[in-house]
């Protein structure tokens, strides 16, 4: 009998509700993280070289995410048991990086159903019916998810990147701004293009000291750069 897979979440679309049992309990979701920024991210298995350079990346980095009222939730296709286990391997025996000890606080979904992630579409039959692959979403305080990344098995994550994307969503959402080409914190930003003829003449005369426009549909705003 042929799997069905569920149609993945797009841009834009609420966040699957579900249930899980993790490594720090059960948790119900988006319930749990009402105002809260959600990292959601799949791998394919614990023990795995890959992830595990990921999950200590992610645990180095989570105080960082905290201050962006941003958590983290990790999933893959493993028992709670293997998850524990794998965990623990982390803490007690694996250095990188200069990183030792390091404890994985995060919960930890333990999906062996494929419920959640046949939710998100985390399983993609061309890469493995049994494992998930690298997916990331990014999901806002109102439950919406605003990113996609997917990445394959062979693939660990820019973690860089995903922080960078959070800070740019974040921006975009409180200063109602777009972000350009390799925007990071800082740097000057796109205000929305006009809607009309008569507002793209009046962007033009009207640019200041804090604006600038290099065409009647691509203006600037400068931002103070951070110390």
């Amino acid at each position: 009998m042929e799997n069905t897979y569920a149609r993945m979440p797009l841009i834009g679309d609420p966040a699957p509700a579900f249930k899980a049992v993790t490594t720090q309990g059960e948790i119900n979701f988006p319930e749990d993280y009402k105002g809260k920024w959600v990292i959601l991210f799949s791998h394919p298995a614990d023990f795995t070289p890959v992830c595990t350079t990921e999950f200590m990346t992610f645990a180095a980095m989570e105080e960082e995410f905290k201050a962006l009222n941003t958590e983290l939730i990790g999933l893959s296709i493993d028992s709670i048991h293997s998850h524990i286990a794998w965990l623990r391997t982390i803490y007690e025996k694996i250095e990188w990086k200069g990183w030792k000890n390091l404890e994985i606080k995060f919960p930890v979904i333990a999906d062996l159903s494929m419920e959640v992630a046949n939710k998100y579409g985390m399983i993609q039959p061309n890469q493995s019916t049994t494992a998930a692959v690298r997916a990331v979403f990014i999901i806002d305080p109102k439950g919406i998810v605003r990113t996609i990344l997917y990445y394959p098995l062979s693939t660990g994550r820019n973690f860089d990147e995903i922080k960078r994307i959070v800070v740019a969503l974040q921006k975009a959402d409180s200063d109602g701004v777009a972000t350009p080409a390799d925007w990071r914190p800082g740097d000057d930003v796109i205000v929305p293009a006009p809607g009309s003829c008569g507002a793209a003449k009046e962007r033009m005369e009207s640019a200041d000291e804090d604006t600038y426009c290099l065409d009647w549909f691509l203006c600037f705003k400068r931002e103070q750069k951070e110390e």
